[in-house]
């Protein structure tokens, strides 16, 4: 009899306990239906006018029309992009607060910095990716060399004599330039600058053999003559730039992008991060929107919650790999 009563018991638990986990899914579907009930905020772990920041404000603006609330953008610059990625690990999981990531904070940071202050895995969840954003392989517009193949057979010809202008130590174009002359099988002499205005400019100056760098930073100066395109780093041609071929037409496999993706804190209810990826994917089907991306290089990535997981995984995979194969030790 006390088996039974105890039995009853069990089961009267396990009743209430699927009971109370139907109404809290309830619940959160009802808040997702109503949510936003006030403003969200975007955090963009880089500073004003950096790409990341203008491709976060043009999607920050239409998500305001769509919801009928205030989206801002919070800059957070620093580090690696440390301190706007380690704030929104820590913010409240309650679909208020969404972090605007490229891929250098969400896969580079972790592998670059001892103490990164965040864990992509454990802290953020991934919630929408927005685009692609190929690189360009270039050279001045005076430059012998035509082609990659004409870049490698330089390179082993004359090693490590290619200055190559880096937009920054640690950069997805650094990184990207390093990835290439070991595909290639020659030698770079990298030199860091502070920036991509400061590798151009060397470029521009016949200071340096070449650099790789975001299609808007150096588009204009192929137009107008001063720099030639070799190749750009996506594995397909893009569109409007249908004559410069890839880096993979003459090393098969290579491929390197730049990307930006929405997170939110580990937590964010599922129906709301199943909210707005929905709400991203359309506002990527936009003519203008998408026109307006294209103009900053940036190429439309639609997909699930889901797959924009376990695309970072691959990318991580991708990233940690090129990084050990570089040794690059963390600082």
């Amino acid at each position: 009899m006390q088996r039974i009563m105890a039995l009853g018991r069990h089961g009267r638990l396990l009743a209430w306990a699927a009971g109370f986990a139907v109404a809290l899914s309830l619940i959160q579907d009802a808040r997702a239906q109503t949510w936003p009930v006030k403003p969200v905020r975007m955090i963009v772990p880089f500073p004003p006018g950096a790409a990341p920041d203008v491709v976060a404000r043009l999607v920050a603006d239409r998500l305001s029309h769509a919801w009928g609330q205030s989206v801002y953008v919070e800059n957070k610059p620093g580090a690696g992009g440390i301190p706007g990625m380690s704030t929104l690990a820590r913010s409240a999981a309650d679909g208020y607060t969404v972090g605007f990531v490229p891929a250098a904070a969400a896969v580079l940071t972790p592998l670059l910095y001892k103490q990164p202050q965040y864990d992509v895995d454990r802290d953020i969840v991934p919630v929408a990716a927005v685009g692609t954003s190929p690189m360009m392989v270039v050279v001045p517009g005076t430059s012998a060399i035509r082609s990659v193949a004409d870049l490698a057979r330089e390179g082993k010809a004359r090693p490590g004599t290619l200055n190559f202008a880096a937009a920054q130590a640690g950069s997805v174009p650094h990184l990207t330039g390093e990835m290439l002359a070991r595909a290639g099988g020659f030698q770079l002499f990298t030199v860091p600058y502070a920036g991509s205005p400061a590798a151009v400019n060397a470029v521009l100056a016949g200071e340096a053999a070449l650099t790789i760098d975001g299609i808007p930073a150096l588009v204009q100066h192929v137009k107008a003559g001063k720099m030639r395109a070799l190749a750009v780093t996506s594995p397909q041609r893009l569109p409007g730039l249908e004559s410069v071929p890839t880096v993979a037409e003459t090393l098969p496999g290579f491929e390197s992008l730049g990307w930006f993706a929405l997170f939110a804190p580990t937590g964010t209810p599922g129906p709301v991060v199943e909210r707005i990826n929905a709400d991203i994917n359309r506002l990527l089907d936009d003519k203008e929107l998408v026109s307006r991306l294209a103009d900053l290089g940036v190429y439309p990535m639609h997909g699930s919650a889901a797959d924009l997981q376990a695309f970072v995984r691959g990318q991580q995979a991708v990233w940690k790999n090129t990084v050990q194969e570089l040794a690059i030790q963390p600082q």
